[in-house]
C-alpha cells in the first residue's frame, strides 16, 4: 500500500521557519516533518510513498531523494501552481489509479495513530479523528460558584479531523482539479454516505502551524522519549 504525504504547502504560519523550504521540511527534534511521517508509516508496513509538492519542492529532491537512505520508495508529483489538498491529490491520479487503496497524510502534523484501522473501515474514503484539546487551561466550578480546581488544557467532547485518509480510487472522481478536500470532496461524499471516520484516543497527535508549536512539540517528544528510557531501565532492574 502506498501512502500520500500532502506537502505543497507554503507554510506561511510558520515563517521565519519556512522562508527557505516548504512547511514538511521544517525539522522537527532534529528530522523533517516528512521524515516523521515516513518513519512512523513505514513500521507499519508501508514502503512506497507519493510525496505532493509545489512550493520549494527541489528541497525535498535534495533532502528526502528517492527515500532509499529510509528503506523505502518515494515518487513525486509536482505542482506548479498551488492546487489545494484536493487538486494536489488529483494530480498524483496516475501514480494512484492502479492501487486498491492508499493512506493520504497532511503535511503539517506529527501522529502515532494506527493508519491500518483506516483501511479496514471498507469505505470510499476515511478519515481519523482525534479529541479537541482546549488551547487554555479550563477552571472547574461548584454549583454555588466556588473554583473546585484546575485542568490545564484538557481534551473536550468535539472530534476534529487528524488529517491522515485512506482512500480507495473511487475517490479520483470526487476530486477538484483545484480546491481542498475538506471543502469539496467530503462534504460531497458525507452526502453520499460514502465518508466514515475513526475515532483515536490516546495518540499522540499535534499538527504544526507555527514556530511555537514546533517548540511545545520538541518538549512533548523528549519527554516521550525519556519516558520511554525510564520503562525500559526500569524493566530491566
Amino acid at each position: 500500500m502506498k501512502a500520500v504525504i500532502l506537502a505543497g504547502g507554503h507554510g506561511k504560519r510558520l515563517r521565519p521557519l519556512t522562508q527557505d523550504r516548504p512547511n514538511a521540511l521544517v525539522e522537527v527534534g532534529g528530522k523533517p516533518i516528512v521524515e516523521w511521517h515516513i518513519r512512523w508509516l513505514s513500521s507499519d508496513g508501508v514502503k512506497e510513498f507519493v510525496v505532493c509538492a509545489g512550493y520549494m519542492r527541489e528541497k525535498f529532491f535534495s533532502v528526502i531523494g528517492s527515500g532509499s537512505k529510509l528503506g523505502v520508495k518515494v515518487y513525486y508529483s509536482v505542482e506548479d501552481e498551488p492546487l489545494g489538498t484536493g487538486g494536489a491529490l488529483k494530480n498524483a491520479e496516475g501514480l494512484l489509479m492502479n492501487e486498491s487503496g492508499f493512506l493520504t497524510v497532511n503535511g503539517d502534523i506529527i501522529t502515532s495513530l494506527n493508519p491500518t484501522a483506516l483501511a479496514e473501515q471498507g469505505s470510499v474514503g476515511v478519515i481519523s479523528l482525534v479529541p479537541l484539546k482546549s488551547p487554555y487551561g479550563v477552571v472547574e466550578l461548584s454549583d454555588n460558584g466556588l473554583v473546585k480546581g484546575f485542568l490545564e488544557k484538557p481534551q473536550l467532547d468535539y472530534w476534529i479531523n487528524a488529517g491522515v485518509y485512506y482512500f480507495k480510487p473511487e475517490i479520483f472522481h470526487y476530486l477538484p482539479e483545484k480546491g481542498d478536500l475538506e471543502k469539496t470532496t467530503f462534504p460531497e461524499l458525507a452526502k453520499k454516505n460514502m465518508l466514515k471516520a475513526v475515532k483515536f484516543r490516546d495518540v499522540f497527535w499535534r499538527a504544526i502551524d507555527t514556530q511555537k508549536d514546533v517548540e511545545e512539540v520538541e518538549k512533548e517528544l523528549l519527554q516521550q522519549t525519556q519516558a520511554t528510557k525510564a520503562d525500559i531501565s526500569y524493566a530491566g532492574q
